[in-house]
């Protein structure tokens, strides 16, 4: 019994001892998750500090601050732009005909009117049924009211990928995209034969409908047999072809380069290659951008974009675009003077591709920015 006893007292000190054993590493554990914690916060606490001061650097050099970046557009809207809106605010469309009206034949500069208007008659469009009323068979009215209904509908259906949109958003998304349809067709049935504004409003409802191949080709080609090279129709067509939309990237791709062959130099359509590129390695999780960008092809085609960008001078319309997605792609080509080169042109501004397609647009530029311009700045 008394071997018993002792064997149990044994086992009794022998449970204590690894209780307690237990609970000293359960305490130990905890002290040394508090001091991790504090360490952690120490650095993070550094880091911040660190990017701060870079950051405060960046901006000393000139360059603007992350708070006064413009998430809304690429580049300074123009001040006649401005006069124009703040008239039809008011109710003047007259300001808007004539607005639209003196870009003449340059379908290019006419598009680039035509849409901040018919964005704002998507949010208030009396202004816009007074100038219907005044003049029914007005082509430019019609036109503007077409592109407003382009932009009504792609207001309901959001920005989100289909997976993130509701049934309820496509549904009136698809109703919406009908009647823009209907509103395209007058347009083209009144505009001047030789204008491709009113087709190349349409491109963004074959893409949101899903016009078939066949039917896209036939549209694309009343767009090209009128203008062949106006820069925002073919990024418009990108668009479509993209595997996002109807195509593919082997399509886009292909798309891509006939109209950078198609473009003189000025023309600014060797963007097309540098966005079939960009939305490739967007769309597909298993490219990485700090190699993907660097192969040869990628390279030539950035070269190519800047002999282009240098024939089109800081006029064409498409110039502030064809920087931003330069200074992005020079980047992670690690040609940083030449990344530091856009930058600095386009710096504030940053309403435009591939910011645009980043979820926080301010922290995906000022990455790029921010470390271009650092590693081409000699230390003091």
């Amino acid at each position: 019994m008394t071997a018993v006893l002792a064997v149990i007292g044994i086992l009794v000190l022998a449970v204590a001892c690894w209780v307690l054993r237990g609970m000293y590493l359960i305490r130990k554990a905890k002290r040394l998750e508090a001091e991790i914690g504090t360490l952690n916060a120490q650095t993070d606490a550094v880091e911040a500090d660190t990017a701060a001061r870079k950051a405060a650097e960046v901006v000393a050099l000139g360059f603007v601050a992350e708070a006064d970046l413009d998430t809304e557009n690429p580049a300074p809207v123009p001040a006649g732009r401005l006069a124009v809106l703040e008239a039809v605010r008011s109710g003047d469309w007259e300001a808007a005909a004539a607005y639209v009206e003196a870009a003449g034949q340059d379908w290019q500069e006419r598009l680039e009117r035509v849409r901040p208007l018919a964005e704002a008659a998507a949010e208030d469009d009396a202004w816009l049924l007074a100038w219907r009323a005044a003049r029914p068979g007005d082509p430019t009215a019609a036109l503007v009211n077409a592109d407003t209904s382009v932009m009504v509908a792609w207001n309901v259906r959001g920005s989100q990928s289909g997976s993130r949109t509701t049934q309820e958003q496509f549904r009136l998304f698809h109703q919406l995209l009908t009647k823009a349809q209907a509103d395209a067709h007058e347009a083209q049935k009144l505009a001047d034969p030789a204008d491709p504004a009113p087709y190349v409003v349409e491109q963004a409802i074959g893409m949101g409908l899903g016009y078939s191949h066949e039917r896209y080709r036939e549209l694309w080609a009343r767009i090209t047999e009128r203008a062949p090279r106006v820069l925002w129709s073919h990024v418009a067509g990108l668009q479509y072809w993209c595997a996002k939309w109807q195509g593919s990237h082997e399509l886009a791709m292909a798309f891509a380069r006939e109209s950078a062959a198609a473009g003189k130099p000025g023309d600014l359509l060797t963007l097309l290659p540098l966005m079939a590129y960009f939305e490739q390695e967007t769309y597909e999780d298993d490219l990485l951008p700090e190699t993907y960008y660097k192969e040869p092809e990628i390279v030539a085609a950035a070269d190519a974009a800047l002999a282009d960008l240098a024939a089109a001078g800081n006029d064409h319309p498409g110039t502030p675009r064809m920087r931003h997605m330069l200074a992005y792609l020079l980047f992670w080509q690690d040609r940083d003077a030449e990344a530091v080169e856009q930058f600095r042109h386009v710096d504030g501004y940053i309403g435009a591709a591939p910011w645009t397609y980043a979820g926080e647009p301010k922290r995906r530029y000022l990455y790029a920015r921010d470390w271009a311009v650092n590693v081409t700045t000699p230390d003091e």
